[in-house]
């Protein structure tokens, strides 16, 4: 594949932006350099150099209907002429309200909106330890809810620094973080009631709430085992702790209800962002009314100019109409195109005799290798699967004009064709024997 382009603009940036690129991910793009790109529309990319790629990247989730999708750049547009940013009410925001409460489960909520994963999350950690009046918050091993100093702790950490599984250390995972933040979190292993029973007995009346993907797409788009969720929440109710789901990337992606639907368990409080838009940036909280009323009330303060702008607005809006008018049959062939994908690099696999293992649901899945049947934490992952293989998969599937993310995981789109799988296989049967 030719870079040259992408070669020079990188060079460029790195004397312009710190590293040359804006988001640390971005560097371990499986091409010889980060790329530079031109144009996007619909499932596929194209670099500056030329290059053509069918993209499951999607901007790391947020563009469900893939790139500039019509419906939502004729929205934004109308929408934006009457102005950007407010700083104040508008009708739309309501009906934005209205479409995600009427897709999310979660009975007598209320929501608010603000602009990204790592903002609301912060604001969901806020709230729970403000409604408590606790210290502490639990997160788990391999989860993933923003890049803060709060919330930056155990996301892959070291196996030699991750200390006893019983109890689990809690590893930042950069310098400069605050190290007072630490003492705030509680960190626990996932997929394991016993490890969960013994956090709470091990900080009686501490925790304020439980924060969890509830499907782990950061790590292997892991499923909770049978009556996990159940359990969790039943753990949290008995010992005053608020349970929420970050579904910044299964929200609006795995079902219009998000994993709350898909799984049956409705938690105390979600957040959502990526896909709620289908690529512009906006997150939202909700949560049970007696909850976000000390956030109405301004108990709990929130703020920031940019909530629910106008062009966020306009963007969620169009996504959340157009899931709407589809009605189910929407996510019936997103996730059916997503298994038949998974079923297409299962069988490469099996071809060419590789340990290539996908898992996940369809519309999100994660590619890994590794000789076990299913991956079922972040330990399991970083003791079984081959993650500097997976780099060499990634690069070969590039050369071939399959654009993978650096971290395994796939997002599916609406704009992705039966083409576009069959191509994708087609360059895995290619690129698994050159490994």
């Amino acid at each position: 594949m030719n870079v040259d382009r992408s070669s020079q603009l990188y060079e460029r940036a790195k004397s312009l932006v710190a590293g040359g690129i804006s988001s640390q991910i971005r560097v371990n793009e499986p091409a010889p350099v980060p790329l530079f790109f031109d144009r996007a529309e619909g499932s596929r990319m194209w670099d500056a150099d030329g290059n053509e790629y069918i993209d499951y990247i999607q901007g790391m989730g947020p563009n469900l209907f893939g790139h500039a999708p019509e419906f939502i750049n004729r929205q934004v547009e109308e929408d934006m002429r009457k102005g950007y940013v407010y700083a104040a009410q508008f009708e739309r925001e309501l009906e934005v309200a209205e479409l995600a409460l009427g897709m999310i489960p979660m009975p007598d909520a209320r929501v608010r909106f603000a602009s990204s994963g790592t903002e609301i999350d912060q604001l969901v950690i806020r709230l729970m330890r403000g409604y408590t009046g606790r210290p502490k918050y639990l997160k788990f091993e391999g989860h993933y809810h923003g890049w803060m100093d709060s919330v930056n702790y155990s996301i892959h950490p070291p196996l030699d620094a991750a200390g006893d599984a019983a109890s689990p250390n809690v590893v930042s995972e950069s310098q400069g973080m605050d190290p007072g933040t630490a003492d705030g979190v509680v960190v626990c292993e996932w997929n394991d009631v016993e490890a969960l029973e013994r956090a709470f007995e091990q900080h009686p009346n501490e925790i304020a709430g439980v924060i969890m993907e509830p499907i782990l797409a950061n790590t292997n788009c892991i499923m909770p085992k049978p009556g996990y969720m159940e359990a969790v929440k039943k753990i949290c109710a008995e010992n005053g702790a608020l349970l929420c789901f970050d579904e910044v990337i299964t929200g609006f992606r795995v079902a219009a209800g998000g994993a709350q639907e898909y799984l049956g368990v409705i938690p105390d409080l979600a957040t959502y962002a990526k896909s709620m838009a289908g690529g512009f940036p906006v997150a939202m909280l909700a949560g049970r009314s007696e909850i976000m009323e000390i956030l109405g009330n301004g108990t709990v303060y929130h703020g920031g100019s940019f909530n629910s702008n106008v062009m966020t607005m306009a963007a969620a809006y169009a996504s959340l109409k157009h899931i709407a008018d589809a009605g189910p049959a929407f996510y019936t062939e997103l996730n059916g195109r997503g298994l038949h994908l998974m079923d297409g690099l299962r069988q490469a696999a099996v071809e060419s005799e590789s340990n290539l293992h996908v898992q996940g649901v369809g519309s999100v899945f994660s590619i890994s290798f590794t000789t076990k049947p299913e991956i079922v934490n972040w330990r399991d992952h970083a003791r079984n699967c081959d993650d500097a293989l997976y780099a060499r998969f990634a690069r070969a599937m590039m050369e071939r004009g399959v654009r993978l993310s650096s971290n395994g995981r796939i997002h599916m789109s609406s704009a992705h064709t039966d083409e576009d799988v069959q191509q994708t296989v087609e360059a895995a049967r290619q690129a698994l024997p050159t490994l």
